[in-house]
């Protein structure tokens, strides 16, 4: 699970991450409102921690401006303002939860523990529908007219990247962003490596839906069906 860390106080920010990735999770931190809204927008994180007292912009105008993105993960407000009528504001701006500092670090993992599994994250936008091609976001299978296979997590992060901007020309350093992380030291040729394995899998189901190299900008998803 990725979790995207927005906390301003650098030796919580610290803490708070160590424990995380000593719990498992991938975390991406940062420490002001201008880098949570940019982190965020890239909508490749399982959870947002989110402060509410940021510089540049306070956490729950980051919270209104993400929400306007379409950004769907659960976000939880960490902060020490703890009355019922700041909780009720953040909680109308569309945060999943609200924990309130100091807090013990056991309650801020069963909090992302419920954020994770509530049922208004399993949507119809689990399911993804391009042209002949399913791919379900939840088990990442993939159908298409000839049959059905599955997919690695980075691999269905990758084909979602692709369907929702079919037909448009990805940069490779737009899809390392998206599938890897901001902070990823992934060479370019690990990329290469998962274009080959999609188009094996696009073959593998019979789909008319190609990844067409773009060249000197990176990779494009075609449907030759359109075409003919």
């Amino acid at each position: 699970m990725r979790i995207l860390l927005a906390e301003d106080d650098e030796q919580l920010n610290k803490t708070l991450s160590f424990q995380l990735q000593e719990n498992g999770f991938s975390v991406d931190s940062c420490f002001d409102g201008d880098e949570a809204c940019y982190y965020g927008e890239q909508n490749i994180y399982d959870v947002i921690l989110l402060d509410r007292m940021l510089p540049y912009k306070e956490g729950t105008e980051v919270l209104t401006l993400l929400r306007k993105k379409g950004i769907k993960a659960p976000i939880i407000l960490i902060t020490a303002l703890g009355a019922l009528s700041d909780k009720v504001t953040g909680l109308d701006l569309g945060a999943d939860d609200y924990l309130v500092k100091p807090f013990a670090f056991e309650e801020l993992l069963a909090r992302i523990r419920c954020v994770s599994r509530r049922p208004h994250t399993l949507t119809n936008d689990d399911i993804l529908t391009i042209s002949d091609l399913s791919l379900d976001l939840t088990d990442y299978h993939l159908t298409g007219p000839a049959g059905k296979c599955s997919l690695s997590k980075r691999e269905a992060a990758l084909l979602e990247t692709f369907l929702r901007r079919i037909g448009q020309s990805l940069s490779r350093s737009l899809l390392l962003l998206k599938v890897w992380g901001p902070d990823s030291d992934v060479e370019e040729g690990n990329l290469d490596n998962y274009i080959h394995f999609l188009r094996r899998r696009l073959n593998l189901v019979g789909s008319n839906l190609e990844i067409k190299t773009i060249r000197g900008i990176g990779y494009c998803l075609q449907d030759r069906s359109a075409s003919s």
